[in-house]
């Protein structure tokens, strides 16, 4: 191959040629393409092994050097170094050995955590590879976005994303949401001539297409001029470099507890030590007992577990097929208060079929394929398929039994059924070439062509919604000739209409003209037929709308469908339940609407009271509306979809939802989750995992902060009473290092509870610990003390004062602890239920083994040592087995 005039120098340097400058015949020299047979695989393949993949530029995470060094800096790390200081000085040096010891060893398990949550999220932006339809040998085929090289010609549909920096060299209606880009909101409407102005400003270059920008309507042909690093969106990459994401909101909160805790503990430890002093403790005693009782009382891991706990959620949640793509929706899953459905794709199968017709005042249930072949002896019926064959966007891929077709399930349907009457659809396209489209919009809900007919006359093509499509004819086609279209005749297709609507089917009406001009004026079109296409709805829908009710969850219907068509399907899925359906239509929508200005929907929000079962007839822009008068409701808002027209919606609503399989780049691109295999039932299993998440991090913050208020009663209350010190620095170490973190993790690994989706959806402006959580956790760490203060009270009149006693006081609030964490595992469910919990094996691994580690003590003298310990009797053993065992049956008792 020739050497490429533009590869001298990498595309995307400031010597490289304007591109929007350039006219279309010198782009395609210029880059040695073709403007129909594009590049061959020969070429492709050596221009993907010279510039390499169309990939953006990737940022290592941070060095696993870099998070383990992190891991010392924080102010308990701070406060354990300050009292490994005083024991050296103090001549404690094993001491502070075994304190710096403990540092290491929380050092290594929250570096090993964060490691493991840190693989997991990073893996979001690996949730699968986008595609590109190209021209390669005078085919259109599709490759994966990092295979699109420069000199592509890269066919652009609306929603479809760009995969790469490209010069428009056709644009029909094209139009670009440039936003992820440029920050306008408002879409662009592309050109193909050349600017002349080198230095135009990235927004105004309306002949160029950008990578990571949508295709929101129309369609058109681009030459790609830069791919990978070198585009627009790789520049700004580069440019910007590593950000951290921002922390989610359970996070803050977390944070904000964390910091109330730390102010709570330091005073408390403070008064500890002043009463110890006062006591006649040693005044180095009692500051190494009391930097240690507030490293060990402060769960400084909060943070920490909360992300840990969305990671592995995030790793559950992708076994079920389901991909988060944002860290913050897991949470945001849970308070799911309304759910707004897309119908097609969503409660549908997306698998159009073609029915029934009328045409010629005459009803057609659509037989067999041999039957069909009889339509094309009446002229009206021949007309209706022509005109469905030619006012349509899919294409057709193979012939004979391997014919495929290529585009939306509605007009698949429609080509199906011409091929299955006999109509040659290729040659009919051929003979009737399409010179103009006007596709579908906000503002219209039907599409035409235009194209070009015998004698200089044009052949216009609409179909769409029918009442609208009828608004455009001023004649009506009777047995092949056009006759004037009556208010008698119009009120008779209007009935028809209904009726197929009525019956859940969706309805199109179809029309044609033949002009003089290529732009039809209103009222031009002569009426042809209403086409009702089936949709199944999809296997499971139903049980999982009875689901999200019985989760107190509101289902909401958004369709383009007519009033009539949606009451059928809502009826059918039962989305009123049992009360009477609610339906709003987009003509209605006016009567709700108010002033408005600058972003404000102005749909009136106080008005949804939550009886609104379905909006029909919505445009784009209605869905976005509907989703922002909920969420100014206070609702969490969900939106479901997988078009182009969903798009504004998802990206608006709390946690867009977009379908895997049928789903459109640009549905994908904005939704926060996706399911891969397009089943509603699996948002019940993603609402119930959102919960169980959330529910997992309050029972693991629980158990933390109950069990770490338990050590500064008991140290409070013997330092008050001047009975000694039940626990000294190392121990409250040591108690900190075995009861803290396996059984904290543990408990984030539970199973969903039974009735976690037989509950009403979490108040989201609820803080993670409401004050009557607050309430129980200060019961159950009394009891937590009282108990272990019991024992020690017994030891101290067995023994007195001294290491014997603390040996028992140590014991039985570790234990206690332990097997607090049983309990912890429900707020309603006790451990000798009727109908006992699933198992969590993780937590009993955690118990044995950190029980294990605190009997390891009993038996090892350097351990003994080292932790001051004495050796205990059997009755020793036997009160201390009580005082764990005893709050453990009281907190049970009283759920």
């Amino acid at each position: 191959m020739k050497s490429l005039v533009f590869a001298q120098v990498p595309i995307g340097e400031e010597t490289v040629q304007c591109w929007h400058c350039s006219g279309v015949e010198t782009l395609l020299t210029q880059f040695h393409t073709d403007v129909t047979e594009g590049l061959s695989q020969a070429v492709a393949q050596e221009r993907l092994h010279q510039y390499g993949p169309n990939l953006l530029p990737e940022f290592a995470s941070r060095s696993r050097w870099t998070m383990f060094l992190a891991q010392f800096k924080s102010m308990p790390v701070a406060l354990l170094s300050v009292a490994a200081l005083i024991a050296v000085i103090t001549g404690g040096r094993a001491d502070a050995l075994v304190i710096m010891g403990v540092v290491l060893i929380n050092a290594i398990i929250g570096y090993a955590t964060e490691n493991h949550s840190d693989r997991i999220i990073r893996s979001l932006e690996q949730l699968g590879t986008p595609t590109a339809q190209v021209v390669r040998a005078g085919e259109r085929v599709q490759v994966s976005a990092p295979e699109v090289v420069p000199g592509d010609l890269v066919w652009l549909r609306s929603g479809t994303a760009i995969p790469a920096d490209a010069r428009i060299i056709e644009a029909d209606q094209l139009q670009v949401d440039e936003s992820a880009l440029t920050g306008e909101s408002i879409p662009v409407t592309k050109q193909v001539d050349p600017l002349t102005e080198p230095d135009v400003p990235l927004a105004d270059r309306l002949n160029m297409v950008y990578r990571g920008t949508l295709v929101i309507g129309g369609q058109g042909r681009a030459i790609v001029v830069a791919t990978g690093q070198q585009t627009e969106m790789g520049k700004v990459q580069t440019l910007v470099g590593q950000v951290e994401p921002a922390k989610t909101p359970i996070e803050n909160q977390l944070d904000q507890v964390g910091s109330q805790l730390v102010l709570l503990c330091s005073v408390i430890c403070g008064v500890v030590f002043v009463i110890g002093l006062l006591r006649g403790y040693e005044l180095l005693e009692m500051l190494k007992t009391s930097i240690s009782l507030a490293v060990a009382a402060v769960p400084e891991g909060l943070p920490a577990v909360a992300t840990t706990i969305l990671a592995l959620g995030l790793w559950r949640m992708r076994q079920q097929k389901i991909l988060i793509r944002r860290l913050g929706a897991v949470e945001t899953l849970g308070a799911l208060r309304s759910l707004c459905l897309d119908k097609t794709g969503t409660l549908t199968v997306n698998n159009m079929t073609v029915v029934e017709l009328y045409a010629d005042q005459t009803r057609l249930q659509i037989p067999t394929a041999e039957d069909l072949q009889s339509l094309q002896a009446h002229p009206s019926w021949l007309k209706l398929l022509q005109i469905v064959a030619l006012c349509n966007d899919s294409e057709l891929n193979g012939g004979g039994e391997h014919l495929a077709l290529q585009g939306s399930s509605t007009e698949n349907a429609l080509l199906t059924l011409a091929i299955a009457a006999g109509v040659a659809v290729q040659p009919l396209r051929e003979r009737y070439p399409r010179l103009k489209t006007w596709p579908r919009s906000t503002t219209q809900n039907w599409m035409a062509t235009a194209h070009a007919a015998e004698q200089g006359t044009y052949l216009v093509a609409m179909k769409g919604n029918p009442i609208e499509v009828l608004d455009q004819c001023h004649a009506i086609l009777d047995q092949g000739q056009p006759i004037a279209l009556t208010p008698a005749l119009r009120q008779q297709v209007l009935a028809e209409n209904d009726r197929m609507a009525s019956q859940a089917l969706r309805v199109l009406g179809v029309a044609y003209g033949q002009t003089q001009t290529i732009d039809p004026g209103p009222e031009s079109l002569t009426w042809l037929a209403l086409v009702a296409l089936a949709d199944p709805i999809r296997p499971g829908v139903n049980a999982a709308i009875e689901v999200f009710h019985q989760a107190g969850i509101e289902t909401i219907m958004v369709t383009g469908d007519q009033s009539l068509t949606a009451s059928a399907i809502g009826q059918a899925l039962n989305l009123s339940q049992g009360a009477p359906l609610k339906i709003l239509d987009a003509a209605d929508l006016a009567r709700f609407s108010g002033p408005s200005s600058g972003s404000e929907s102005g749909f009136a929000a106080h008005e949804l009271d939550g009886s609104v079962h379905i909006f029909a007839r919505i445009s784009p822009a209605n869905k976005l509306q509907v989703v922002q008068a909920l969420q100014k409701t206070g609702k969490v808002v969900a939106m479901t979809g997988d078009g182009i027209n969903d798009s504004p919606a998802l990206k608006a609503a709390d946690v867009g939802i977009a379908m895997g399989q049928a789903g459109t780049d640009a549905a994908r691109e904005v939704a926060d989750v996706i399911l891969e295999e397009d089943n509603l039932d699996t948002i019940a299993i993603a609402i119930q995992q959102g919960r169980t998440i959330y529910g997992n991090i309050r029972k693991s913050v629980h158990f933390l902060i109950a069990t770490n208020l338990s050590e500064i009663m008991v140290m409070l209350v013997s330092v008050s009473l001047g009975i000694g010190q039940p626990l000294n620095a190392i121990q409250l170490l040591w108690l900190n290092l075995v009861t803290d973190i396996f059984p904290g993790l543990a408990l984030a690994l539970e199973a969903s509870e039974p009735e976690v989706l037989l509950q009403p959806p979490r108040d989201p402006q609820e803080p993670i610990l409401p004050q009557a959580e607050f309430q129980r956790i200060f019961l159950e760490s009394a009891l937590l003390s009282f108990s272990a203060l019991g024992a020690y009270g017994y030891a101290i009149w067995r023994y007195g004062i001294g290491p014997s006693a603390s040996t028992v006081g140590f014991m039985s609030l570790t234990l206690a602890q332990l097997v607090h964490a049983i309990s912890c595992r429900s707020k309603t469910r006790i451990l000798l239920a009727s109908k006992p919990r699933s198992a969590n094996w993780y937590l009993a691994i955690a118990l044995i083994f950190s029980i294990g580690l605190q009997l390891i003590t009993l038996a090892i003298p350097q351990l003994q040592d080292l932790l001051h310990l004495s050796p205990l009797t059997w009755m020793d053993l036997g009160v201390i087995l009580l005082s764990a065992l005893l709050p453990l049956l009281i907190n049970e008792s009283t759920k």
